[in-house]
């Protein structure tokens, strides 16, 4: 029988930039490193109990990944504009939580492109480089501008959405390599294209709200996966209380077990019991 390593409140998986990618998994108090797992049988066993990521409130059901339904009210980080950052709406005084957003929002961001399940354009606060790349399971990823505030990136974002779509196919991700892209030929079509919308901000907030990043290297990321499934099925804590398999590779937030995939940002705030 599988020996229990860790058992508590799961999180998202933390991520080094190494060759291959260094995962690892925290749960309750213990962080567990994944490579050394992969090939072997692991099983995640779901004790019924979800508290908020937030307040530690226990709750019946998930909201945004990990909190409660008055926390999902009440909290910025739960707000539209986390998803649509140009529906901003700070400067009208109705922020969830100001002093919150002055260190998340008001703060360098980069509109970067990515090639997870093909080219895409993102966009991160700075210091979450390459971090935010490796959730995504990118294989290749490269900034294209620099900003002082996620409104900003978000407005670059939402101008670009007409030339290059925004989001990741996660199946088509988890199925295999992306095709390599010329990432930095993409990047110079879409820094020409985007000069209205760099124009206008600068002309709102000032010649240092939006610079263009140049000459930077292609970031090329390589996941721990041995074999990749040819059909994507999801395992579900919801509906199944025990998830195991063989350990096959992990990418993005994935863990990919012979069995099925499973999403671990997705059940952020479960209790459960990890064992191999």
């Amino acid at each position: 029988m599988a020996a229990v390593i860790a058992s508590g409140r799961l999180q998202k998986m933390r991520a080094e930039l190494c060759e291959p990618v260094a995962y690892s998994l925290p749960v309750g108090e213990t962080e567990v490193a994944l490579n050394p797992h992969i090939g072997k049988p692991l099983e995640l066993r779901f004790g019924g109990e979800i508290r908020c990521l937030h307040c530690d409130r226990k709750t019946n059901k998930s909201f945004n990944q990990g909190y409660c339904y008055p926390c999902f009210k009440r909290l910025a980080r739960c707000d539209q504009c986390i998803v649509s950052p140009e529906k901003c709406h700070f400067d009208q005084g109705t922020c969830r939580e100001p002093d919150w957003a002055k260190d998340f929002c008001m703060t360098d961001h980069i509109v970067y492109l990515a090639n997870s399940s093909g080219p895409k354009v993102g966009i991160t606060r700075a210091s979450q480089l390459p971090t935010r790349w490796i959730d995504q399971g990118a294989v290749q990823a490269l900034p294209l501008l620099r900003v002082q505030t996620r409104q900003q990136s978000g407005l670059v974002e939402d101008y670009l959405r007409q030339f290059i779509g925004d989001k990741t196919n996660w199946r088509a991700m988890l199925k295999g390599q992306a095709a390599a892209q010329d990432l930095p030929a993409l990047a110079q079509s879409l820094q020409q294209r985007a000069a209205p919308v760099i124009a206008e901000l600068q002309a709102r907030w000032g010649l240092q709200a939006v610079q263009l990043v140049r000459d930077a290297a292609v970031v090329s990321i390589r996941y721990p996966v041995l074999e990749y499934p040819g059909k994507v099925s999801s395992h579900n804590f919801d509906k199944q209380a025990v998830v195991a398999g063989r350990l096959m590779g992990i990418k993005g937030q994935y863990l990919i077990l012979d069995s099925g995939v499973l999403n671990i940002r997705k059940f952020g705030a479960y209790h459960i019991e990890l064992a191999a």
